[in-house]
């Protein structure tokens, strides 16, 4: 197992730590409950540094990332972020990414159990003139919760002038970052990258904030559950499709009539009546949380469907799950019965998110 560059700094403030993506990292400091709580309340500090952080740029690197892009690149605007996959020839999902246009070049977080697939993958398929560049030299920090702004802001006011999927450079304290207002969580917040031997400085100064606590994997997983944001390896995998995963609305109007991306033959021809298999919510009854690997199951007993994600959402104070159910099952309201070792739960189909989203969208409603 490899060190984040806040290795040491997480051990010191007490984290229990443990493998995932191939690094040491911190799962909880002070409970899962109490830290999913604060971050929904206050600000919590994630690190995801085992993310992987890519530079695209050349002539035409826009139309060369559409090639095996589903999004518009062409159309996203400087300093403008967009959710996108990156797809294989069956139109199944090799990883979902964040892709943000910079002045000069585009800047791609991808997951850190797939990076260095994804890092193949693109240069097997890209143009030579298209140049990728590996940021292992940097941190990538996650301030998310109500009061993010209140914390950032503080340090670096003309950070609040940014709305949800903007990003820009800054300077926090003298050192250089880049920052985006995003996040996996469902609330607001900020993605901060910064160079690794920064990153214990930024995360003390982020920390000495009083809406600010570090907050662990643990949490982090039950907050994008609650937000009905899939995990890759869990609820999206290479079997999988855009229209299976509820991910339509990655495939822009363009894309959508012009094609051109890879594994566009089948992702279309799901388009738009959906895939036999549909990924959704479910509030389970009672008090025990259904995991990933439970079945969805008939009448008869027989399997039909399989749970992808599930746990005890601490804002709703009972247990929810995502799972892929046949497309007669799919709409909201739909009863749904679950098999966990040999026992059968009672669910209800929901529509995700579960809790409200937050974040900091232009134009919208003070």
């Amino acid at each position: 197992m490899a060190a984040l560059p806040l290795d040491a700094w997480h051990r010191a403030r007490g984290a229990r730590m443990v493998p995932f993506a191939g690094y040491h990292m911190p799962i909880q400091y002070d409970g899962i409950i109490a830290e999913h709580l604060w971050t929904r309340s206050s600000a919590g500090l994630f690190d995801v540094s085992h993310m992987g952080q890519l530079l695209l740029s050349g002539e035409g690197v826009d139309q060369a990332l559409e090639a095996l892009l589903p999004g518009d690149m062409q159309a996203l605007g400087v300093g403008r972020l967009r959710y996108s996959l990156l797809l294989n020839e069956e139109g199944g999902i090799l990883d979902d990414l964040m892709v943000t246009r910079r002045a000069d070049d585009f800047y791609m977080v991808v997951n850190g159990a797939t990076k260095y697939d994804d890092i193949g993958h693109l240069r097997e398929h890209l143009a030579d003139d298209i140049t990728l560049n590996h940021l292992d030299d940097q941190a990538l920090l996650a301030l998310q919760g109500p009061k993010a702004v209140d914390a950032l802001a503080r340090i670096q006011p003309a950070v609040a002038q940014l709305y949800f999927m903007e990003a820009s450079a800054f300077e926090l304290a003298g050192v250089p970052a880049w920052i985006s207002r995003s996040g996996y969580t469902g609330e607001d917040g900020f993605e901060i990258s910064v160079a690794a031997e920064h990153a214990a400085r930024i995360a003390d100064l982020l920390c000495d904030q009083p809406e600010v606590k570090p907050i662990g994997l643990g949490a982090r997983d039950s907050l994008r559950l609650e937000a009905g944001l899939p995990l890759y390896g869990h609820d999206l995998d290479e079997t999988t499709t855009p229209m299976a995963a509820d991910l339509g609305f990655a495939l822009s109007k363009r894309r959508r009539e012009q094609g051109g991306f890879m594994g566009a033959d089948r992702v279309l021809g799901e388009w738009p009546a959906g895939a036999p298999l549909r990924r959704v919510g479910l509030l389970v009854d009672g008090r025990q949380p259904v995991r990933e690997g439970a079945t969805v199951v008939d009448a008869g007993g027989r399997d039909i469907g399989r749970v992808t994600s599930g746990g005890f959402s601490p804002s709703l104070e009972r247990p929810i799950a995502m799972a892929y159910v046949p497309a007669g099952l799919a709409a909201a309201g739909t009863p749904i019965t679950l098999s966990q070792r040999g026992r059968a739960f009672a669910a209800t189909v929901a529509p995700m998110p579960f809790v409200p989203t937050r974040y900091h969208r232009k134009g919208a409603a003070k």
